[in-house]
C-alpha cells in the first residue's frame, strides 16, 4: 500500500516540533558548560548514535571556516561548532528544533545562523558557500536521496568536506514492538522500507502514534553511490552499533561517511 496524500516535509515539521516539545534526546540543548569547554578547545560532536567524531574528519582550526549543518536541528552540534569558532548555519525542517539553536545561541553569546527548509532543497543557499557540510543521522525522514547529495555538493566549495551519518538499512527488517518491547530481533518487512508504504494512516497511528515522524530505509547505493554520483570522492568510513536497542551485540545500526569535492 501507499499513502500518497501524505506530505513528508509536512508531516515530519509537526512532528519534529512535537519531539522537541516533548524534549526528545535529540532535542536537548548542550550545557553552557560545553559550549565554554568548546571555546577552550575541548569539544566534540556526534554523527552517528552517541560516538564522537573522528577530529581528523574536521578542519583541524574550525576558526572562520563555514559551516552547514544539514537537518540537524536540537540545540546540540551546532552550538558546539561555533563555539569553536567556525561561522554555522543549522539549516533544519522543524521550528522547534531550530529555536533550541537559537536559545544556546542567545544563552551563550554565540554566533549562528538558522534556516528553515527541506534537506533536498538548499536554495537559500548560492554555489560554494561552504567548507564543511555537517550531516548526522536524519536522512531516513524523507524519501529519496539524490536531490540531497546533489545539493550538498553544490554548496560546498571544491575541497570542501561532507560528513554524513545514517542508518544501516537492515535494521529496517525488524518488528519494531519487538525489538523495542522485548529485544528480540524478528525479521517481518522487506527492504526497501517506508512507513508509509508498509502500513496504512490507522495502522501507523496504532503502531507508532499518530504523531510519529515517518520513516524510509535507503539502500547503501543511494547512500553511498549516491554521494559518489554526486561527484564525492570518499575517503573515510566509519560504523557504530545502536546507542541503545537490542540490536548492538549483532549488527552496526550506524554508518558514517568523509566525502570530498574535489578541487
Amino acid at each position: 500500500m501507499q499513502d500518497n496524500a501524505v506530505d513528508p516535509v509536512a508531516h515530519n515539521r509537526a512532528a519534529w516540533d512535537k519531539y522537541a516539545e516533548q524534549g526528545d534526546e535529540w532535542s536537548v540543548p548542550v550545557s553552557a558548560e560545553e559550549v565554554e569547554r568548546a571555546r577552550m578547545g575541548d569539544w566534540s560532536v556526534v554523527l552517528v548514535g552517541h560516538e564522537p567524531v573522528d577530529r581528523s574528519w574536521l578542519p583541524t582550526d574550525p576558526t572562520g571556516k563555514d559551516v552547514l549543518c544539514l537537518a540537524s536541528g536540537g540545540g546540540q552540534q551546532g552550538p558546539i561548532l561555533a563555539a569553536t569558532g567556525a561561522r554555522v548555519t543549522v539549516f533544519d525542517n522543524s521550528p522547534g528544533q531550530l529555536g533550541l539553536d537559537r536559545m544556546v545561541a542567545a544563552r551563550d553569546g554565540l554566533e549562528l545562523r538558522t534556516v528553515l527548509g527541506d534537506m533536498r532543497d538548499l536554495s537559500a543557499f548560492g554555489d560554494a558557500a561552504f567548507d564543511v557540510v555537517f550531516h548526522p543521522v536524519s536522512n531516513l525522514f524523507v524519501p529519496d536521496l539524490a536531490p540531497v547529495w546533489r545539493e550538498c555538493f553544490r554548496v560546498l566549495r571544491p575541497g570542501g568536506t561532507l560528513l554524513a551519518g545514517f542508518l544501516n538499512p537492515d535494521g529496517y527488517l525488524f518488528d519494531h514492538e519487538a525489538l523495542d518491547e522485548r529485544g528480540e530481533l524478528i525479521v517481518v518487512h522487506k527492504l526497501p522500507y517506508s512507513d508509509v508504504a508498509r502500513y496504512s494512516a490507522e495502522e501507523r497511528a496504532t503502531k507508532f502514534g499518530a504523531d510519529a515522524a515517518l520513516e524510509y530505509s535507503h539502500t547503501l547505493t543511494d547512500q553511498i553511490g549516491g554521494q559518489l554520483a554526486a561527484g564525492f570522492v570518499l575517503t573515510g568510513f566509519t560504523e557504530a552499533p545502536h546507542h541503545s536497542n537490542a540490536s548492538a551485540p549483532y549488527l552496526s545500526s550506524y554508518f558514517a561517511t568523509l566525502a570530498v569535492k574535489p578541487g
